[in-house]
């Protein structure tokens, strides 16, 4: 019914709107968000245009605020399956992108880092004695796994690839990396190639924890075939049959 006066005087009134779609029409109109009309004033509304597009059955929201930001994406694809993924990029490399920003700090990429880290660690290989120095080398060698894939994504050949990064960081270039788009084994943060440390961080921390815990484990127990037999599960085989009615009274024998 209210929304029946609402229409009347011009005023669009919508029910059961998602709150993430709230959120986004606030940042692009400049408004803000209230629970209780009784409290809503002049300052709370936000101003914009909106163009509809009937071939495509859209809207297009604009605000005019100068406080206001926000941009829509149209992502369009041939199967809904190819929308999803592109829905799906656009999202992670925003993520990224406001990951790095809040954090503000970068790495090398292109396996710059991990050979990098793989250098320093066997090193430290050399001042450790024991099976711990195997343990360490193999941590290096782990982190090198990276590069590897980088250069087989590339049609590249992942050995003389590794090596050559090797021999890039050992003379003390300990920023160059694999330009896959080039081939090349390039200064990583002149040309672009840049990851977050944050992530980074965070990969290597998860991966060792995951490792530990496999390490942990002294022995392993195959736990054998628990299905029961089919006729132990509908109770088991019923009692034997029940014997055969006696035969009526017979007379003697003479």
């Amino acid at each position: 019914m209210a929304q029946h006066y609402l229409a009347k005087e011009g005023i669009l009134a919508v029910r059961r709107v998602k709150k993430s779609d709230i959120e986004f029409l606030k940042e692009v109109l400049g408004a803000a968000i209230v629970t209780d009309l009784d409290s809503l004033s002049a300052n709370d509304l936000g101003r914009g245009s909106i163009r509809r597009d009937v071939e495509d059955e859209l809207f297009y929201v604009e605000g005019l605020e100068a406080t206001a930001h926000g941009v829509t994406l149209i992502l369009r694809g041939s199967t809904d399956h190819v929308v999803d993924e592109l829905e799906r990029g656009v999202t992670d490399a925003l993520d990224v992108a406001a990951q790095t920003i809040s954090d503000g700090r970068v790495l090398p990429g292109g396996g710059a880092i991990e050979v990098e880290v793989a250098d320093q660690l066997r090193n430290y290989a050399d001042s450790v004695s024991g099976r711990e120095q195997l343990a360490v080398e193999a941590f290096a060698d782990s982190l090198e796994l990276v590069p590897r894939v980088l250069a087989e994504n590339a049609g590249l050949d992942p050995i003389d690839t590794l090596v050559d990064l090797r021999a890039a960081h050992e003379s003390g270039n300990n920023r160059t990396g694999l330009n896959v788009l080039t081939g090349d084994l390039e200064n990583s943060l002149d040309v672009g190639v840049v990851e977050t440390a944050h992530a980074k961080e965070q990969a290597i921390s998860s991966a060792t924890e995951a490792a530990n815990l496999v390490l942990k484990i002294d022995d392993i127990i195959s736990a054998g075939d628990l299905s029961t037999d089919k006729g132990d599960e509908e109770g088991g085989p019923g009692g034997a049959p029940g014997g055969m009615g006696g035969m009526g009274g017979m007379g003697g024998m003479m």
